[in-house]
């Protein structure tokens, strides 16, 4: 395990670098983001196994997330607290390049495109999700998800019974804040957030911004789902994980009849799920970029675990659930953090499994998930 203290500074957003196989970008705010200065740190690890700061910015809001430009090697974007998004690049000091500020509120997530590479989305509290050009100041488009019916709970597969079912109170304050959008890696154009509503919407960036353009479906019984993320391997496969503990996987293939009814919200089937494998909120879930089968997951109970989704053995559906499992599924646990796990990250590089967490405690910290 190697390890990086920034001091004076809670950990929010961690991703490797897809360029440099010992390089990292971490976004972190002080006084746990709640209020003061954000610093965008650049990290390398030497070849002694140190990781040292190659650069930082700071910055006069908290960052709550980090994506590297995919078609440039030092360019960083960050999501900022004042609503704005900013772009470094690494070999410069002090002053973004490039400034976006369109949203109302905190922005709360920031993901470039995987595929098509020329641009990037924001998801932010004011409600909205946007996508833009590098190259624009203006956005490309604006999707606001449609407030959705709360009574639509059919949420469940029938071979998946549903935990910490609640009414339709649970639903958060913040149920317009879009906590997390992204790219598909397998379509340029298909797009994927999770709202504090509890819903996980979808659409094309090549639609009408409009409703009947959406596909939604409730992710977590009513409870804020946090973040989600799409199977690197399986193209109709999803996870989403939520403020019920929950990690909950999904397959879009399998909608209800009732698609076309209700606003278009579609009860999609929950084909795993594994409940009580953190002891609170989920805040982080990722896909292996390396396995078709495994992901990993942040929490606030300062653990990150790698999961084996046992309803997929590589080549085909088990039919199986996690729950058949002493252990829900679970092939490792770090529990070296000291506060809320807010972000890891997956090495594309090297040996497949070593992963980047940070979290507030101001550490960041690289460790192998199957040793």
């Amino acid at each position: 395990m190697l390890g990086y203290h920034m001091q004076g500074y809670s950990g929010y957003g961690v991703q490797y670098s897809p360029y440099f196989d010992n390089r990292l970008a971490v976004a972190s705010g002080s006084n746990f983001g709640l209020v003061g200065n954000g610093k965008l740190f650049i990290l390398d690890i030497d070849p002694q196994g140190r990781i040292l700061e190659f650069n930082s910015f700071l910055t006069q809001d908290c960052l709550f997330d980090v994506a590297w430009n995919e078609a440039h090697e030092n360019q960083v974007l960050v999501a900022q607290g004042d609503g704005t998004l900013r772009l470094f690049d690494t070999k410069l000091k002090q002053y973004p390049i490039a400034i976006f500020n369109e949203h109302q509120k905190e922005v709360f997530s920031c993901n470039w495109n995987l595929v098509g590479k020329q641009n990037f989305v924001s998801s932010s509290w004011d409600g909205a999700v946007k996508i833009w050009s590098p190259q624009r100041k203006e956005s490309l488009l604006t999707v606001v998800p449609r407030p959705m019916d709360v009574s639509t709970m059919a949420c469940a597969g029938p071979q998946v019974p549903m935990s910490n079912q609640k009414g339709h109170a649970d639903i958060a304050k913040n149920k317009n804040c879009i906590y997390q959008a992204l790219f598909s890696p397998h379509d340029p154009n298909l797009v994927m957030c999770c709202s504090g509503n509890s819903y996980v919407t979808l659409f094309d960036s090549r639609q009408p911004p409009t409703p009947a353009n959406q596909k939604s479906f409730l992710a977590h019984s009513g409870l804020e789902a946090l973040t989600c993320d799409f199977n690197k391997y399986r193209p109709h496969s999803l996870v989403t994980g939520g403020v019920d503990n929950c990690i909950r996987i999904w397959d879009l293939r399998m909608v209800g009849p009732s698609a076309a009814s209700r606003a278009n919200a579609s009860p999609a089937v929950c084909t795993n799920e594994i409940v009580g494998g953190h002891e609170l909120a989920v805040r982080k879930v990722s896909w292996s970029p390396h396995h078709s089968n495994i992901l990993l997951s942040t929490s606030y109970d300062m653990t990150c675990c790698i999961w084996q989704d046992l309803g997929f053995d590589g080549r085909r559906s088990t039919g199986r659930t996690n729950s058949v499992d002493p252990r829900r599924g679970c092939r490792s646990r770090f529990a070296q953090h000291t506060e809320f796990v807010y972000s890891a990250d997956w090495c594309l590089w090297g040996q497949p499994g070593h992963i980047a967490s940070t979290a507030w405690d101001g550490n960041v910290f690289i460790w192998n998930a199957f040793r």
